[in-house]
Order: C-alpha cells, then structure tokens, then sequence
C-alpha cells in the first residue's frame, strides 16, 4: 500500500506507522469523543488495520492521532483526528491535518472528504471546503451505534 512516512517539527514526530501507534490511548480518546462515544477497542484495532494512519508523538508519547479510510486511488476519507488535551492550542491539529494532506496517497485521490461539527474553521484553513449543495452528499448515519452495540 504506502511506504512509513515521518514529518519531524523540533522534538515532534508526525509517523505514519501502525505498529508505533498506542492504541489504548486513540480508544480512550474516541470513546470520549462526540463522535464515536462507547466505541469499542476491537472496532478501532479494526478501523486502524483498514486506514492509513497518522500518529503524533512527542518523544516517544503518542499526543495525537488521524486515520484515513482510502482506496489508495481516488477517495479518502479523514477521520478520528485528535490531539490529546494539555498539548491542544499550539497548532499541532493544523500540522497534523497539513502532513495527512501532503502524503503521496491523499495528493494523487480525486476527493478526499470529512465531516466536522467541532473544528470547521480548522478544516477550512487546511484546504477543506464546505459543500454548500443540499442534493450532493448523501450518507446513512448511525451516531449511536457503539451506545446501542454495549447494551446488546
């Protein structure tokens, strides 16, 4: 699929190898989330498997975290993007989000799409638009999914 790729700013690591990831802390994050609250720890080893991912250290702690789900050829899909509270507000989310976009995958896809409702205007600084067509977009959506899937 795609070589490991590293982006470095001072003692900050960008890597885009699965094996460094620390996935107990991308699972504590995301089933804090608005967006994937109570999702399980074997559907995010799962979705991280299926993704290009992005980690975010400093040193050897991972502090932030973006996946993409890719066909390698034409779509993406940027999801999951976090940076862990204590290290937010120095612009690690827009360099996260910049080095997603500067990896040989996303340059060569027609589209690469996300869905927002807490950090718009980040988006919109990183090259993103807002799709201002009603009929356009179209999408089944379940935001309680992982709530139901623990009571089952």
């Amino acid at each position: 699929m795609s070589e490991h790729l590293v982006w470095r700013r001072d003692e900050l690591v960008i890597d885009t190898d699965p094996e460094r990831l620390n996935i107990p802390l991308i699972h504590d994050v995301l089933t804090h989330s608005t967006w994937a609250a109570g999702i399980d720890i074997d559907t995010v080893r799962t979705s991280i498997a299926n993704s290009l991912c992005f980690g975010m250290y400093l040193g050897n702690q991972q502090i932030g975290f973006a996946r993409v789900v890719t066909d390698h050829a034409t779509f993406g899909y940027l999801c999951d993007v976090f940076v862990i509270d204590g290290q937010r507000g120095h612009g690690l989310g827009r360099w996260l989000i910049e080095s997603c976009n500067q990896h040989p995958t996303l340059l060569k896809l027609r589209r690469v799409m996300l869905t927002t409702s807490t950090a718009p205007w980040l988006y919109a600084r990183c090259g993103f638009e807002a799709i201002a067509r009603g009929d356009l977009v179209w999408h089944i959506t379940r935001p309680d999914i992982y709530a139901k899937a623990g009571k089952a």
